[in-house]
């Protein structure tokens, strides 16, 4: 049983990892660290870290799309074993990569994955990270943003069983993630899991 992390390069993967399980997890300073699926047993679970997809620090275009190929083929042939996904996204960059993506004309890559793992079933959990760097004032707007641009009628405060404002690097909002973790795998009937996010 599987719980898969998902997200542009750079936005947190790693450390929200950490910040979920206390595991050592390595975690990087430049786009692009993650490269390939890797696993992480914690108790009965499988924490999956996909690569990041979209910018990588010295990485072809070529490799870039053939990352996200491979990260849309792991989902798909392995949904039965995925209990649920997280999508971490940075809340700073978010709105503008959107709007830049748009104006190309192109349906941006973190809209479709959300999309995606709706199709899947994979009722994701959105990770908006690192919240401390927004000013408290500006937050529910920014959030209400990411909402309207994933699809999701705003306000964001409608949404705090899909939507979570964190900061992995401080730990705010970490316990938020985690009761919302604990309520996924309750509405899967796996309440036994439910301890190793405590």
């Amino acid at each position: 049983m599987e719980i898969v992390l998902v997200g542009r390069s750079n936005v947190g993967k790693s450390s929200v990892i950490r910040s979920l399980t206390g595991k050592r997890v390595r975690v990087g300073r430049r786009p692009g660290v993650t490269r390939k699926i890797l696993r992480y047993p914690y108790g009965e679970l499988e924490i999956v870290d996909m690569p990041g997809f979209g910018f990588m620090a010295g990485v072809s275009r070529t490799k870039q799309e053939a990352i996200k190929t491979e990260i849309v083929r792991y989902l798909e042939s392995n949904r039965r074993n995925i209990l649920f996904a997280i999508q971490v996204l940075d809340v700073r960059a978010f709105g503008e990569i959107v709007e830049r993506w748009r104006c190309r004309g192109y349906v941006p890559i973190d809209v479709e994955m959300f999309h995606f793992l709706q199709e899947l079933k994979l009722r994701p959990i959105v990770a908006a990270n690192k919240i401390d760097l927004i000013y408290p004032e500006e937050r529910d707007e920014l959030l209400d943003d990411i909402c309207d641009k994933l699809g999701l009628l705003p306000p964001w405060r409608q949404w705090l069983d899909v939507i979570v404002p964190i900061s992995a690097k401080t730990g705010e909002g970490i316990p938020e993630l985690k009761k919302l973790v604990r309520q996924r795998l309750g509405e899967l009937g796996l309440d036994r899991l439910r301890r190793y996010f405590k």
